[in-house]
């Protein structure tokens, strides 16, 4: 598919840059003036460019929208704060490391929540201004930060929460922090903002990155077959563990994955991430860096809508795209060591490791840890995190693994968890494989309700899979209140995506292994109509299933939809 721009004959796009990449030139290293910005007591907010630039240090700006109007009236500016995502390459996170985001999260945001996200790690949600500079100040203490998990970087590196085959778990996180360390911005100015590090004199360097960045966002994944937990499909870069007598001996690389599109504009689309090759361990830097370096110098710097690496694929083609990278390496993939993914979802509950410890998935709604009345979700995790010896894995699922519990720990660590309401027997597997973005209030692309929305959806969707005697079953359902892909609806078995209040684009013909897009069904109809659909389809899904036919390949046999074979061409036919 072309993007209608001219290519010369290094692949650049050549046409008028965006104002993106203006921005980026003249933010001396991603500074700005955000240390100014911050003395300024006439705003909450970011103005100018710092607007944009603060998400590279980890931030977004955003307002309660439902407060918004309100506060119009009353003369009053936007209720505006910041919502900012922790860097936790894979997941882990120690309990104490815990007790201090716990704490930041009760005294000093709008919302006292923690909010697990579905790139497996946490956010906070309604920072201050006055509290933006202390807060960074407090992960820096407690040995974390928020260094490029937003803007035109590479994102926080997602990991395989593998709870069982602890040795090989091990080895893969150890590559995916490797990786996220080795793609980080090298300037100095996260520091000397948010830290008061010393000012130097030397001009910065960004040998991988450049000095104007990446084109997009870049998000990598390190996975672990069979699970496919962390939907390898919606990343640009991933790095499949190819293991051999339970060791990491190299991995498989697919390129060019993501989910983003804009309503009405057919030159965007999601796409699955191509197989590039199988590459021994001592080479993964060197690709990972090759890759983000194509990106870098191919990417579309003119047109952000096309900026991202899957449509750079498309426009140069996936073998030049491949030969740029093997000749930066001065590495030929090997061909791809055959390998299967059969799962993507979380093991609820208790999981024995190879190690003899012990592993509890604690499944948490649209992974809001928040106190609520008889369900004190925050305040229990605090409590485990007090006596917890081992630690804490957040999942890409925003579900929670208190993980390396000893045996003889497991009884109290159970005890917690049931008396703070963070085990219920009573959760079906439909809503453990039910997952939603933010949305509102505090997204500011937010079309249509997505957090707020998915529980009382999905108990109508389980009382017609009762109805329909599947009420053990489930079916991949993900809710996303705008197009942009951070609910993952794009790799679900029946994806929701928003357009306006309560209406959305209703996706079918996904699979449960996440290797399948799903195609528009239905366009622009509100939840009501959405369940009548669905009361339809899935009662004739337990009529004429196979044996264990997920709903996603039901819908696709029997022709209520087309299979999506190669979506930059066919995903709108």
């Amino acid at each position: 598919m072309s993007n209608n721009t001219e290519l010369n004959s290094t692949h650049q796009v050549q046409s008028k840059l965006s104002d993106n990449e203006r921005l980026k030139g003249e933010s001396n290293f991603l500074r700005g003036t955000i240390a100014e910005d911050l003395k300024d007591g006439l705003t909450g907010g970011f103005r100018g460019d710092n607007f944009q630039l603060i998400r590279f240090h980890g931030m977004y700006q955003q307002d309660d929208r439902d407060l918004r109007a309100e506060r119009t009236e009353q003369k009053l500016e936007p209720l505006i704060n910041v919502m900012l995502r922790c860097r936790l390459p894979g997941g882990i996170i120690t309990p104490q490391q815990w007790l201090g985001i716990d704490k930041f999260a009760a005294e000093d945001t709008l919302y006292g929540s923690i909010r697990l996200t579905t790139r497996q790690t946490f956010q906070f949600h309604g920072v201050l201004k006055n509290d933006i500079k202390p807060m960074h100040q407090l992960l820096n203490r407690l040995n974390l930060d928020s260094i490029a998990t937003a803007g035109d970087v590479n994102r926080n590196v997602l990991c395989t929460s593998n709870p069982v085959e602890s040795e090989l778990h091990q080895q893969a996180y150890e590559w995916a922090k490797k990786i996220s360390e080795h793609l980080l911005p090298k300037t100095r100015a996260y520091a000397e903002i948010w830290l008061d590090g010393e000012k130097l004199e030397t001009t910065d360097v960004e040998p991988v990155l450049g000095s104007t960045y990446l084109p997009r966002k870049f998000k990598t994944t390190v996975v672990i077959p069979p699970d496919n937990d962390v939907d390898l499909h919606a990343n640009d870069l991933n790095f499949v563990a190819v293991g051999e007598n339970g060791q990491l001996i190299g991995f498989n690389v697919l390129v060019g994955g993501g989910l983003a599109m804009t309503h009405g504009d057919k030159l965007t689309y999601p796409r699955k991430a191509s197989e590039f090759g199988y590459i021994p361990l001592e080479h993964t830097l060197a690709i990972a860096e090759a890759v983000v370096g194509t990106q870098r110098d191919w990417g579309n710097r003119s047109e952000r809508k096309n900026a991202k690496t899957k449509y750079t694929l498309e426009r140069v083609g996936v073998e030049a795209f491949k030969q740029e990278v093997e000749k930066r390496a001065g590495i030929v993939f090997a061909p791809i060591v055959p390998y299967e993914f059969t799962s993507r979802g979380d093991r609820i509950g208790w999981v024995e490791g190879i190690d003899n410890k012990w592993h509890l998935t604690l499944f948490i709604e649209n992974g809001r840890l928040l106190d609520y009345p008889g369900r004190t979700l925050k305040t229990g995790m605090a409590e485990i995190a007090k006596i917890h010896q081992g630690d804490f894995r957040l999942t890409a699922n925003q579900n929670l693994i208190v993980a390396g519990i000893l045996p003889e720990d497991k009884s109290l660590i159970e005890g917690l968890a049931r008396q703070h309401g963070l085990i219920s027997d009573g959760v079906t597997e439909q809503r453990k494989n039910s997952m939603a973005c933010v949305s509102f209030p505090t997204c500011p692309l937010a079309m249509a309700e997505a957090e707020r929305f998915l529980p009382e959806f999905v108990t109508r969707v389980e009382d017609i899979m009762a109805q329909h005697k599947v009420a053990d079953e489930h079916i991949v359902l993900r809710v996303t209140g705008c197009p942009n892909g951070c609910g993952r609806a794009m790799l679900a078995e029946v994806g929701l995506v928003g357009k306006a209040p309560d209406r959305y684009n209703l996706h079918l013909g996904g699979n449960r292994e996440g290797t399948r897009i799903p195609r528009m069904y239905r366009e622009n109809i509100t939840s009501a109509e959405i369940l009548s659909e669905l009361d339809n389809l899935i009662g004739r899904w337990a009529e004429q299933r196979h044996s264990d036919e997920g709903f996603g390949d039901y819908t696709i046999r029997a022709g209520i939809v087309k299979p999506v074979i190669d979506s930059a061409r066919d995903f709108y036919d």
